[in-house]
C-alpha cells in the first residue's frame, strides 16, 4: 500500500513544486490555483501522513523539525507546513465562487479526555537566530497613515533585532488547525513560530499537546495582564497562551448601500439582515460561535448557558442558517477574508468582528463607510491569544514579542488602532494620552452597560464539539 501511495504522490508532488521553480518567488508572493488544489486533493486522499512519514524515511531524517535535502520535496514540506490557504477557498475556484469580564469564566474546558502523548518542543535557536515568524489574523496590527509600514511591530524589531516576518494567513479557526495538524501531531515545526487562535481553539493546542509552555521569566510584563482573563480552565496560568485581544462579534453595515437598498438609515437587529432587498448581499462569520451565537441570542437564547443553549436549540439554528443560505439570503460564509467583499461593495451588511469594521473606516479607500453595532439581542465576546506551537524553534524570541505587547504603552498604540478590547492593565492610561477620546470608545475599553450587552459561547464538552462542528461543516459545504 505505501508504495502505491507513494506513486499517486509523485505526480501531485510535481505539480505543487513546478510553478514555484519557475517563478523563483518566495512563498506568499505566488499562489497559483493548481498547485493549492493539488495539494487539497492530497489531504483529501489521505495522504499527508503516508506523504510526511515517506519523506522522512527517504530522506533519513533523525530530526523531525528538519528538512529534506532534495530542494523540491524540501520546498513542499515547508508550503505544508507554512500555507494556509482553505480547503473551501480552492474548491471554490473550481465551480463558483482588561474590561472583558467573564472571558475566562466561559473559556472552554480541554477537549480530550485522556492525557495526550508527550511531544518534544522544537529546539530553540533564539540566541543565535534573531527572527521571528507571526502568522496572525489579518486587520489585526497597527498601519502607519499611509498603511507603508507597521509602527508597534517595526518598533519592536528595532529594539530587540529580531526580524519578524509577519504573515496574515490565519483567516479560520478551523481551516488553519486542519491544515496544520498533521505536523502538530508529529511534533514538527510548521514553519510558524507564533499564532493567535481563539480561546476555544487554544484549547485543544494545549489539551493535545500542541503549545509550547512560556517562560515567565522572559515575559516579565505578564503582571499587567488583566486579572478577567486569569482562570480560564484550559489554562489557568496562563502558562502556555497569553491573550493578544478580546474580540466582539456583531453587526456591520455599508451606510450608503444599505440606505438605498432598503430605505432605512440603518439596520437594528440580526433579523434586518434577512430582508428581500438584501438578498445576495449578506455575508456571515465562519466562526461558528459568533455566527450562531449572534442568531442564537436573536432568538432569545442564551448561549452562556448549558441549560438554555441545548443540542436541540443549536440544531434549529443550524438549519435557519442553513435554509438562509441555500436561499441566497446569505452569500457567503467566510473568515476573515470578509472584508475585502465589503470593501469592494459586494457585501452590504453581515456579521462581523467589531475591530475590522473600524480599520475598514480608517482605511483612505473606504473611510467611514461602514457602521457596526451590537443588536439588543447581544453580541459575542471571547479573545485571541498568543501560542507558540510545539515544533517553533524561537520561543524565546516569541516570548519577547509578547512581553513586548504587554507594555502598556505599547498595548495602547495597537489597540488604538486595532480597535478591540485590550487585556493590559495601564493600557487605558496610555491610551488616554494619544487621544483622550479613546476613554468612551467601547469597542476598546467597554462600559459595564456595554459589556451587559456582550455574551461568551458557552464551553463544549467532546461529545458536543464533534456533535456542532459536524453540523456546522456540513452548513459551510451546502449540505
Amino acid at each position: 500500500m505505501a508504495q502505491t501511495q507513494d506513486t499517486r504522490l509523485a505526480p501531485l508532488a510535481e505539480a505543487l513544486i513546478f510553478p514555484y521553480k519557475l517563478s523563483g518567488n518566495r512563498r506568499g508572493t505566488l499562489r497559483p490555483f493548481w498547485p493549492f488544489l493539488a495539494w487539497v486533493v492530497i489531504d483529501e486522499l489521505g495522504l499527508l501522513p503516508c506523504f510526511l512519514t515517506n519523506v522522512n524515511r527517504s530522506s533519513q531524517m533523525k530530526d523531525p523539525n528538519s528538512l529534506p535535502a532534495d530542494p523540491m520535496m524540501a520546498e513542499l514540506v515547508k508550503m505544508h507546513r507554512r500555507q494556509q490557504l482553505t480547503r473551501r477557498t480552492a474548491l471554490a475556484g473550481i465551480g463558483g465562487t482588561a474590561a472583558a469580564l467573564g472571558l475566562a469564566a466561559c473559556a472552554p474546558a480541554a477537549e480530550t479526555t485522556t492525557e495526550p502523548t508527550a511531544l518534544t518542543p522544537g529546539v530553540d535557536v533564539s540566541d543565535t537566530e534573531k527572527i521571528l515568524v507571526w502568522d496572525n489574523w489579518t486587520e489585526y496590527m497597527d498601519l502607519s497613515e499611509d498603511e507603508s509600514s507597521r509602527p508597534t511591530l517595526d518598533r519592536f524589531q528595532e529594539q530587540t533585532g529580531i526580524a519578524v516576518e509577519y504573515l496574515e494567513t490565519y483567516l479560520d479557526n478551523d481551516e488553519y488547525f486542519a491544515i496544520v495538524k498533521d505536523q502538530l501531531a508529529l511534533g514538527q515545526d510548521i514553519g510558524v513560530d507564533v499564532i493567535c487562535p481563539t480561546e476555544w481553539m487554544a484549547a485543544r493546542y494545549v489539551a493535545n499537546g500542541y503549545a509550547q509552555k512560556l517562560d515567565a521569566a522572559n515575559i516579565p510584563n505578564k503582571v499587567n495582564l488583566a486579572p478577567a482573563y486569569l482562570g480560564a480552565s484550559y489554562d489557568p496560568n496562563r502558562d502556555f497562551t497569553m491573550p493578544y485581544q478580546g474580540i466582539l462579534g456583531g453587526i456591520a453595515y455599508n451606510k450608503a448601500l444599505y440606505q438605498d437598498l432598503t430605505g432605512k438609515e440603518a439596520p437594528q437587529t440580526v433579523e434586518d439582515l434577512w430582508a428581500d432587498e438584501l438578498n445576495g448581499r449578506i455575508v456571515v462569520l465562519s466562526e461558528m460561535r459568533d455566527t450562531i451565537g449572534l442568531i442564537a441570542l436573536s432568538e432569545g437564547i442564551d448561549i452562556s448557558s448549558a441549560s438554555s443553549f441545548t443540542e436541540d436549540a443549536y440544531m434549529n439554528i443550524i438549519d435557519k442558517v442553513a435554509a438562509l443560505y441555500a436561499d441566497g439570503k446569505i452569500r457567503n460564509i467566510e473568515g476573515n477574508e470578509y472584508t475585502k467583499g465589503f470593501r469592494n461593495g459586494d457585501y452590504v451588511a453581515g456579521i462581523v468582528w467589531s475591530g475590522d469594521v473600524v480599520q475598514m473606516n480608517m482605511s483612505k479607500r473606504t473611510k467611514d463607510m461602514f457602521g457596526f453595532f451590537l443588536p439588543s439581542s447581544g453580541g459575542t465576546i471571547s479573545s485571541d491569544v498568543f501560542t507558540v506551537p510545539i515544533g517553533a524553534t524561537h520561543k524565546k524570541n516569541a516570548e519577547a514579542l509578547i512581553n513586548y505587547y504587554y507594555d502598556p504603552v505599547n498595548a495602547a498604540e495597537l489597540a488604538a488602532w486595532v480597535n478591540y478590547i485590550t487585556p493590559v492593565v495601564g493600557a487605558y492610561d496610555e491610551a488616554i494620552k494619544l487621544d483622550p477620546a479613546l476613554a468612551e470608545n467601547n469597542l476598546i475599553f467597554p462600559s459595564e452597560e456595554f459589556l451587559s450587552l456582550t455574551h461568551a459561547f458557552r464551553a463544549l464538552n467532546p461529545q458536543e464539539e464533534q456533535t456542532f462542528s459536524t453540523a456546522w461543516q456540513r452548513v459551510l459545504l451546502g449540505a
